[in-house]
């Protein structure tokens, strides 16, 4: 299975990695489906603004939730959430060579999310590359079935894994 992910130790540094390698695999001649994430530092000193970009050029989302800076429930909107799903599971359906999903997260682990366009895109042959924390690492595991590669988070290695599972011939940009 053609199935890998990533955890990298600091705060939104896993983000950053897939970011990076989706720019990068895109000057490769790459096409990249899913998602990155963008983290905003806010003005109010309160937590970050989460947006997701959704792969290779489609708009950038909010989908967290301002619920004021005395929260501490789960800031996700899942509505953006399914609006950023649908919108990947649509370009996934005009053709892609990797499939890159920010996280597998809280609504991942729960059945919803990606979980299906992951599945989606491995049925089709298309590789897919997932952002984890160790929070939602074990329910990644259960969906992977003991089937997925963990890489490094270091973008040499994930470029690498990403051209080889693709077949990619072309040379680095």
């Amino acid at each position: 299975m053609n199935l890998a992910y990533t955890m990298a130790p600091g705060r939104g540094d896993t983000d950053l990695i897939l970011f990076n390698l989706a720019k990068v695999l895109a000057a490769r001649g790459l096409r990249c489906c899913g998602t990155v994430q963008i983290n905003s530092e806010r003005a109010d000193t309160g937590p970050c603004d989460m947006d997701v970009q959704v792969l290779p050029d489609g708009p950038v989302l909010r989908i967290s939730q301002n619920l004021g800076r005395s929260a501490r429930g789960c800031r996700l909107d899942p509505a953006a959430l399914e609006t950023a799903v649908g919108l990947v599971s649509a370009s996934l359906d005009r053709g892609a060579d990797v499939l890159i999903v920010n996280k597998f997260g809280k609504h991942e682990a729960e059945g919803r999310g990606f979980r299906t366009v992951i599945a989606e895109a491995l049925a089709n042959g298309i590789p897919v590359l997932v952002g984890i924390n160790a929070l939602n690492l074990a329910a990644f595991e259960a969906f992977a079935e003991g089937l997925a590669t963990c890489l490094p988070p270091d973008n040499d290695a994930l470029e690498t894994w990403a051209v080889h599972m693709t077949g990619s011939t072309m040379a680095t940009a």
